[in-house]
């Protein structure tokens, strides 16, 4: 599994992409994000072009730019991109296809252009939209669960939703955000891991809180570790994905998972 880091940190994003991360996200995307995400505890990030021209120096792992959701300044936002080296693009709060020929179009073949479902309308979409020349689809769950208007986080793995985009995604599919596999809350990392494989994921982020966890850690010990756990989970029984799957919605929902009589 391809593991992505936000960051524009070129020593930190170096160091990560040379431990065996996949690459480096720089996101510009911000228009109507406040509003969105008003009092939501979630990540707005301050990216500028200047970055994305810095990370492309730091490194030669895969550079991605989330760019803002579609609109009259879109156009100008993928030419600045693709001039200053990103390999793809990400555009966010799909809605209708329509969005992403024309994105398509404005990219012209220069670089890879995925897409972040996380809309109500893009999940009922998703048949259609992954019909595009896409070089990712991801299901973003924050704007997600904020577009629905629901309280957790997770429900969309436990419900069906992640699993119905998956199966109609022919390409590179994401979802969620990792960090070491002994932190991560509400839900602990290595059970949301096994639930990224056992839906096999190809590519997650490293969530905000990872760069936090990784505080006086080594990237070039913790990297491969988080690596080789996936690796080892991918090895799994189909006895251990129920296992796991079943504690992992319980650790969602609140609800113990059933005992076997």
């Amino acid at each position: 599994m391809d593991l992505f880091l936000f960051t524009v940190d070129p020593g930190w994003g170096a160091d990560v992409v040379a431990a065996g991360g996949a690459g480096i996200v720089v996101d510009w995307e911000r228009r109507g994000k406040h509003r969105r995400q008003l009092g939501e505890g979630t990540q707005i990030n301050g990216d500028t072009p200047a970055d994305l021209s810095r990370m492309r120096a730091a490194t030669d792992g895969r550079l991605l730019c989330r760019i803002n959701g579609f609109g009259p300044w879109t156009a100008a936002e993928v030419d600045d991109a693709v001039a200053r080296g990103a390999d793809e693009l990400l555009l966010p709060m799909v809605r209708t296809a329509a969005e992403v020929d024309r994105t398509l179009d404005l990219v012209a073949g220069r670089c890879g252009l995925g897409i972040l479902v996380e809309t109500q309308d893009g999940v009922a979409r998703a048949t259609e939209l992954a019909r595009r020349p896409l070089s990712r689809v991801y299901v973003g769950l924050n704007d997600l669960r904020i577009d629905r208007g629901a309280q957790q986080l997770f429900t969309p793995l436990v419900d069906g939703t992640v699993d119905a985009v998956r199966a109609v995604v022919p390409g590179a599919f994401g979802v969620g955000g990792l960090t070491l596999p002994e932190d991560g809350a509400p839900v602990p990392a290595w059970l949301l891991a096994a639930e990224l494989v056992r839906l096999g994921a190809d590519f997650t982020f490293l969530r905000r809180s990872f760069t936090a966890d990784m505080a006086g850690r080594d990237p070039f010990v913790e990297v491969p570790r988080l690596l080789a756990v996936l690796t080892g989970l991918a090895t799994a029984t189909a006895a251990e994905v129920a296992e796991r799957r079943a504690a992992f919605a319980a650790a969602v929902t609140g609800v113990p998972a059933a005992q076997p009589a």
